[in-house]
């Protein structure tokens, strides 16, 4: 696999998309794996509209094998380089009948063990016993979001939406984008693909309308180490 064109689209437009990373079979082991799993773990959230799970690879450690397979370590190696390594990890299930959307929005936080008050690291948030914190610019520019397909996924079933080229403008509020927002883009996803995004991509996604579920494993890689005293929370070298 050659990843040149996918490389330059990454870099202009701040996302790209990448067919057949997974066999059906794969992708049916994941979510067999996860049907099964009955954890109540503080990590696992269920409701109506939605089903995640934090901290899915330290929940899910029989399946590293699978997700990091032959094809998605090739991707990692050629787009990011040697040196990145996972420092978060979701799953995310919204079910047939959701009917929530997710506003225009960047990722401005990262996961951490444990709070520490340091310059350039703030505001603060804690959720299921997770610590999550908006770092300097520098930490969120060097993270890339692989996001795992487990589901055909187009603009019916909750696909993301992105509008190309806004990883570039640094961090910046919804209500800045103006025209931008005419140049969105639906990121439709096949079954066993891959979307690749910047975090600082702005995006969104909508309601579901045709009663199909959207199953995403959301992976988040870095190359950087934080200040001593900080720790990213689910830091795995995966080679």
């Amino acid at each position: 696999m050659q990843f040149k064109s996918h490389s330059e689209q990454l870099l202009q437009d701040g996302f790209t998309v990448i067919s057949n990373i997974y066999t059906d079979g794969e992708a049916d082991e994941i979510i067999t794996a996860i049907n099964n799993n009955n954890s109540q773990s503080d990590t696992f959230r269920r409701t109506e509209g939605l089903f995640a799970i934090r901290q899915f690879l330290k929940e899910f450690p029989d399946l590293k094998e699978t997700l990091f397979n032959d094809n998605l370590r090739k991707v990692v190696q050629q787009l990011f380089g040697d040196s990145y390594f996972v420092v978060k990890s979701i799953y995310f299930d919204k079910p047939q009948m959701s009917n929530w959307y997710v506003a225009w929005h960047q990722d401005l936080t990262i996961s951490v063990k444990d709070k520490a008050e340091i310059t350039g690291f703030g505001p603060w948030t804690k959720k299921q016993g997770q610590y999550a914190v908006q770092p300097p610019l520098e930490v969120l520019e060097n993270i890339y979001t692989v996001r795992i397909h487990l589901d055909d996924t187009d603009g019916n079933n909750g696909a993301l939406k992105v509008i190309p080229g806004t990883h570039l403008k640094k961090v910046y509020r919804p209500e800045a984008l103006g025209k931008d927002i005419e140049q969105e883009i639906t990121c439709n996803v096949p079954k066993g693909g891959i979307m690749i995004m910047k975090p600082l991509i702005m995006h969104s996604s909508s309601r579901t309308t045709n009663k199909k579920q959207r199953r995403v494993i959301h992976i988040e890689f870095s190359s950087m180490h934080l200040p001593e005293a900080l720790q990213w929370a689910e830091k795995d070298c995966f080679q």
